[in-house]
């Protein structure tokens, strides 16, 4: 998916390849699967923020035949070498037929 060669089937396919792609700095990748009305400019990493698990709590709709669901997940990571995660449950749509990032309910 990060290649542009296969895209998420489902919103937590792309949830989860979105967080492969904060672990790695991929901001093209992030960019391009953040819904145009809430996309940023950039990317803001921080080089000493390490991600380092995914959890996927729940999740509605979000599927093949749907056009917008919610994922509900824990991101962790390490900060300046501590433990911390993330909570959260972001909106997912469909924008052009191709599942997008919206943002946080």
């Amino acid at each position: 998916m990060h290649s542009g060669v296969a895209t998420a089937t489902t919103a937590e396919l792309l949830m989860r390849s979105r967080f492969s792609a904060f672990a790695v700095g991929d901001e093209a990748y992030l960019l391009r699967t953040w819904h145009p009305t809430t996309r940023p400019r950039e990317v803001d990493f921080d080089r000493k923020q390490k991600w380092t698990r995914l959890e996927i709590l729940g999740k509605s709709g979000g599927g093949a035949f749907h056009t917008e669901g919610t994922v509900e997940f824990r991101a962790h990571f390490t900060y300046r070498g501590q433990p911390d995660s993330l909570h959260e449950n972001s909106r997912f749509v469909r924008d052009e037929g191709q599942w997008s990032y919206l943002a946080p309910l």
